[in-house]
């Protein structure tokens, strides 16, 4: 049976012990999701839902609770494979084409993100979503904290697209949006619109945003009265889309990503880099697998 979160907690020399707890001292180790997600399983809330669902054993005894602590000398396995050291925590920028839906497994059978990854890539999460009909820049880890941190509202990066609408809109259309709106009781935080050119039925606009909710552009655009058909994100935070082509994946410098994302001690992230800090690519891009 599964051990439930009183009935484990991990000795000081780093196994897991059974019975109640006799001290007040936190175990050693680190919180059984957190591991999960570092080691690039899921992110930590989606391992959490894995071990309520009895899909995790440590030491061969599933456990039906996060709240265990595990260290380096703790078996984990998960659905029955053994959960590997977790690799030095990446970064890749990805031009997500249209026709994609990112998700790994789509109810509906439809081509994931990552049934195109380029072959050789190693189990990725992607941090935040476009939908089926959106194009452009998509981070991806290996390291379901980075995933976390930069999908928390708190971090705040600034999230810039190139959007087409049908119509002929005027400055004035937009005050909304850069108001914020709130639209069947979900609002919306302001946004940065700028009218860039009108070309024949169509004008193209840039938009930016520091929130990522469902259709948020297309839903705020509609709500003013004009429809998108086009979307492509141009940037996310410091990371741009570049010249990056639709299928391509690029990998970012360590020392950048440890940079940009605060870790080790480096810059909070930024809602715009500083040139001397612009993202580089560590190898050129992989091209997409051919199609079957």
């Amino acid at each position: 049976m599964p051990l439930t979160a009183s009935e484990t907690c991990l000795s000081q020399a780093g196994g897991m012990g059974y019975g109640p707890a006799m001290s007040n001292t936190p175990p050693p180790g680190d919180r059984i999701a957190k591991v999960l997600a570092r080691a690039g399983i899921a992110s930590r809330r989606e391992a959490e839902r894995m071990i309520e669902a009895g899909r995790v054993a440590v030491n061969g005894k599933v456990i039906d609770s996060p709240a265990l602590n595990v260290t380096g000398k703790d078996k984990i396995v998960v659905d029955g494979k053994p959960v590997s050291e977790p690799e030095p925590s990446r970064l890749w920028l990805y031009h997500k084409p249209t026709g994609l839906v990112t998700t790994t497994k789509d109810e509906k059978g439809r081509a994931t993100i990552f049934d195109e990854l380029p072959e050789g890539m190693p189990r990725v999460m992607s941090v935040g979503r476009l939908d089926l009909n959106s194009e452009g820049l998509l981070l991806l880890t290996n390291d379901g904290g980075i995933k976390r941190k930069l999908e928390l509202p708190s971090t705040g990066w600034l999230r810039k697209y190139r959007v087409r609408v049908n119509g002929r809109p005027k400055e004035e259309d937009f005050a909304p949006l850069r108001k914020g709106l709130v639209i069947d009781g979900e609002r919306f935080q302001p946004m940065t619109v700028s009218l860039d050119r009108q070309q024949g039925a169509n004008a193209w606009l840039t938009i930016g945003l520091r929130e990522g909710k469902n259709r948020e552009i297309r839903r705020a655009m509609e709500d003013i009265g004009f429809t998108v058909n086009r979307l492509l994100r141009v940037s996310y935070g410091p990371f741009q889309l570049g010249d990056l082509k639709p299928g391509q994946v690029e990998e970012v410098r360590r020392r950048v990503m440890r940079d940009q994302l605060g870790l080790d001690g480096g810059a909070k992230p930024e809602g715009t880099a500083k040139r001397t800090t612009r993202p580089q690519r560590k190898r050129p891009a992989i091209g997409k697998k051919p199609r079957k």
